[in-house]
């Protein structure tokens, strides 16, 4: 039997801190295989390395770790590092206050590259792999557990599952489709074996997670705590595992992908599968009472409460709240907030963003012809641009005027008094990660500053019941068409649609929007722009959908604000013209199709014979 110093070896991987035990053993110790995948305690310690495994980053520097398990790719994970940028902030929606690693999104990725494959920020390439194969390793000696009764099994076999499908979903989504690695690849194997397409391998997920559901169904864990109105709701010690609903909601998710324009290979049939899984993955979770929260809780799902029940799956970030000056504002709030003017930066949602929130009415803004329309009917003033918006514009977007506990409004204004400019306390140039855009991202905040110092948590719905409904309007659309349904389904697309708005306090989709599936399309796009702005899924809507060169070649625009006399031009007392363009540095720009997936490293193409490396940018 092999000695667990020589398993570890094989693994190429180093194990969480629970499991240095094993790492400093030798085989003279005893350390065998059966030692440690017989024990339940062992078992567990081994496997959690997928969701806490950390590694020497520079053997000079012991006190450098970086992270290698599933956290890597989390949104959120990504927003709280040294990256000093965000998914949004990498497509035409958002800017960050500081340039930093912007420059993968005009067309640049080589010098940034490193930072989503092997440095400690987010190693997302690196770690996908290693947590495969500890997943593989793990499934394959699971039968020696001894000292588990059939229900732990089970759910860490549904684990298993999960976690592997996720990683996959996670590589394939960033670099396209890869091979399915479902056994133990030898030491020198690596991953040089043919890919499969996207299409393929979003299937093989989606697989993985019926498997998944399968297994945690029958440990009872297709929801791991208790429903509402019970003891423990929300409250479980494991609340933060993957669980059965959330095996079908990330299927649902992986054939939406499947179906797409970037990955389609059977047409309708595609979008018919889609359809079927999202409503599957609805109904499931309403089985097990999850809900969509009312709009008086909707920022809860990301601030101010630890868990929620429209969460299928969420991570919450450090697992208590968190004080305003803790790293994960470094990149969510300006530095005003934070009284430091050398502050990295801010996410400030884009001009372009700000445009996909509707009027109250349900008027789209999107376009220079949309807007003029709305402003044609008394719907929009361009001069009181903040006025009558969908209800998600000021819980998302922190706009000029906007109220801020301990500062009264927010001042994201310049001044001309008599030929001297000054500047509002928002907009202050001393300081190096101001706003370019006029707007700071709201979603990820709850209130606190430097005059409110007010502890919160945060949280990343990984999968929550108001993405089902986009993914099952989008789908549903595409197969049956605005007013069709799937199978045994008890909404239809534009139903479903308008549920996420109602929850919300918006109006329905207009009609004029609602007579193809070619019309309805683009509202269902814009409705996942606004309601999921700021989760991570906007930089891979864009180009599953294929939209990305174009999206990603119409100029970034910010809203340049100046306060001045009221008058009737100007009623609100400040002049906002949003035609200004922001500074090339600061442009998206769409290079060649080559950007739809990042490259690998160099140093792994070298290592390729049968893989087919994707094009460099």
């Amino acid at each position: 039997m092999k000695h667990i110093h020589y398993i570890l070896l094989a693994l190429s991987c180093a194990l969480c801190l629970s499991c240095e035990s094993f790492l400093d053993k030798s085989p003279e110790a005893g350390m065998t295989t059966e030692t440690v995948f017989s024990k339940y305690e062992n078992f567990r310690s081994f496997f959690d390395a997928v969701y806490g495994g950390t590694s020497q980053d520079d053997p000079t520097a012991p006190s450098t770790w970086y992270e290698f398990n599933i956290k890597t790719a989390y949104n959120l994970y990504l927003t709280q590092s040294a990256f000093r940028s965000t998914w949004e902030a990498l497509t035409e929606t958002a800017d960050m206050g500081r340039i930093n690693r912007q420059p993968i999104k005009y067309g640049q990725i080589e010098s940034n590259l490193q930072w989503f494959t092997t440095h400690r920020v987010a190693p997302i390439l690196n770690s996908m792999f290693k947590d495969i194969r500890i997943c593989n390793v793990a499934m394959s000696n699971i039968g020696m557990l001894s000292d588990a009764s059939a229900e732990t099994i089970n759910d860490l076999k549904g684990q298993i599952f999960f976690v592997r499908a996720f990683c996959h979903f996670s590589l394939t989504k960033i670099w396209g489709g890869m091979p399915y690695l479902d056994y133990i690849v030898g030491e020198d194997g690596h991953w040089d074996l043919p890919r499969l397409t996207n299409n393929e391998t979003y299937n093989r997920v989606a697989a993985d997670l019926d498997s998944a559901a399968f297994y945690f169904n029958l440990a009872g864990k297709t929801r791991r705590d208790p429903g509402p109105g019970q003891v423990g709701h929300l409250n479980d010690p494991d609340q933060g595992l993957p669980n059965g609903a959330a095996a079908i909601a990330l299927k649902s998710r992986a054939l939406l992908y499947a179906a797409s324009p970037l990955s389609n290979v059977n047409g309708k049939a595609d979008w018919e599968k889609a359809a079927i899984a999202s409503w599957e993955a609805i109904k499931l979770a309403l089985e097990k009472e999850y809900e969509l929260l009312p709009a008086a809780d909707y920022k809860k799902n990301f601030v101010g409460a630890k868990y929620t029940n429209e969460q299928i799956w969420a991570w919450n970030y450090k697992g208590s709240a968190v004080s305003y000056s803790d790293a994960i504002q470094t990149q969510l709030l300006n530095n005003a907030m934070r009284n430091n003017s050398t502050s990295p930066t801010p996410e400030c949602p884009t001009q372009n963003m700000v445009d996909h929130f509707e009027t109250a009415w349900g008027d789209p803004l999107e376009t220079k012809a949309d807007r003029e329309a709305a402003i044609k009917i008394g719907h929009y003033n361009p001069q009181d641009p903040y006025a009558n918006r969908d209800p998600r514009f000021y819980l998302d977007i922190l706009y000029n005027t906007a109220p801020v506990p301990g500062f009264g409004t927010a001042k994201i204004y310049w001044q001309n008094s008599g030929g001297k400019i000054t500047y509002g306390e928002m907009l202050n140039p001393s300081h190096t990660g101001i706003t370019q855009t006029g707007y700071y991202q709201a979603k990820y905040w709850n209130g606190q500053s430097v005059k409110n110092k007010i502890n919160s948590y945060f949280t990343d719905p990984l999968v929550r019941l108001g993405e089902l409904y986009l993914n099952y309007a989008e789908a549903a659309n595409e197969a049956y068409g605005p007013n069709g349904k799937a199978p045994g389904a008890d909404l239809t697309a534009l139903e479903a649609l308008n549920l996420i708005r109602a929850r919300i306090g918006m109006v329905p989709v207009q009609d004029k929007f609602t007579g193809s599936t070619e019309l309805l399309r683009e509202r269902i796009k814009n409705e996942r722009t606004v309601e999921l702005y700021g989760e991570g899924h906007h930089f891979f809507d864009i180009r599953r959908w294929k939209d990305a060169p174009r999206v990603m070649n119409e100029p970034s625009r910010k809203m340049d604000i100046e306060k001045v006399a009221v008058s009737e031009e100007y009623p609100t007392g400040y002049k906002y013209d949003d035609t200004q363009e922001l500074p090339p540095t600061r442009q998206v720009r769409w290079t060649s199709d080559a950007m739809y997936y990042f490259p690998f490293p160099i140093s792994e193409e070298n290592k390729m014979n049968v893989f087919v490396p994707n094009k460099r940018w």
